[in-house]
């Protein structure tokens, strides 16, 4: 009796042990993750925030700690071009927005299950594909030699491909197949009692849509929309490889005041420009989050 008394006694203690030990464990297998962040994010970040808030005398070669890279950053030429961006990402987000959700809808709800992993698939490659290619491929058929330019007379009815709204179309190409690789899981999440119940209130298709669905759905198209946001807003190579320094936008001035085409010596302005991307992105991040953990817990 005395022994079966031990042993019961000692089997918490043991499994406590044993929960500690894969706690252990399990704090182990993140460390190769948290060296990988370290190198590849924080040594970047921590240069870019020694650069952003330092100034070299041209003539001495002496170095100080200022704020003048980040004042410099948000006037003048700089400033246009920060505005340029966050209004190019929004106006593409939110037309990504209206166009992804009844695309994915369709996609949801087609009882084709080749059609949707089709869509699903394509969207994943779209949502990726972007770059020099794309802009070629825009300029060989919406440019102004365009094969779609020529035969539909696009450039006497005023379209420009190397304008704001070019690259609009363009930057819809890759947003839209990333709104409905976003939005699906929460389509998917939408339950089919919901529709029934509010059939058997009398409800109609707009209106279980816009007291019920889009309810539901709100965080998770408010987060899709920030995620658009982000994605349009650090394109570089598609604008850069199309329209230059047409249309004014941060990445763009970046690359300027790195390789030194406007001015020499501004490379710490590019880096408080950076900063001010970073800074853009995390207040992006900030409201992402919680919308995710919300549409979460409704879709669960």
């Amino acid at each position: 009796m005395t022994a079966v008394l031990t042993e019961a006694d000692t089997a918490p203690a043991a499994a406590g042990k044993q929960q500690r030990r894969r706690r252990a464990s399990g704090r182990l297998a993140v460390v190769p993750l948290l060296v990988f962040v370290a190198i590849a994010f924080g040594i970047p970040a921590l240069a870019m925030l020694n650069g952003a808030f330092t100034v070299k005398d041209q003539a001495t070669g002496a170095t100080s700690y200022t704020t003048a890279n980040l004042t410099a950053s948000l006037q003048g030429a700089y400033l246009t071009a920060l505005v340029g961006s966050v209004k190019l990402s929004a106006v593409s987000a939110a037309i990504a927005t209206v166009l992804g959700l009844p695309l994915a809808q369709a996609v949801v709800t087609s009882r084709s299950r080749a059609l949707r992993e089709a869509v699903l698939t394509a969207s994943g490659v779209l949502a990726n594909f972007g770059g020099v290619p794309l802009a070629f491929a825009f300029v060989a058929t919406l440019g102004n030699s365009g094969v779609l330019t020529r035969h539909l007379g696009l450039t006497g009815k005023g379209w420009n491909l190397y304008s704001f709204w070019g690259l609009v179309v363009v930057y819809l190409y890759f947003l839209v197949p990333l709104m409905v690789l976003t939005i699906t899981p929460a389509l998917d999440g939408l339950r089919s009692q919901w529709r029934e119940a509010a059939q058997n209130n009398g409800a109609s298709a707009s209106q279980y849509w816009r007291h019920v669905a889009l309810p539901v759905l709100a965080p998770s198209l408010l987060g899709g929309l920030v995620l658009l946001f982000g994605s349009a807003f650090a394109a570089y190579a598609t604008a850069a490889a199309m329209v230059g320094s047409a249309v004014p936008l941060v990445t763009l001035q970046i690359a300027d005041a790195i390789s030194g085409n406007v001015l020499v010596g501004q490379e710490n302005v590019a880096l408080a420009l950076s900063l001010d991307m970073v800074l853009v992105a995390g207040l992006v991040m900030a409201v992402y989050l919680p919308l995710q953990r919300r549409s979460a817990r409704w879709l669960a």
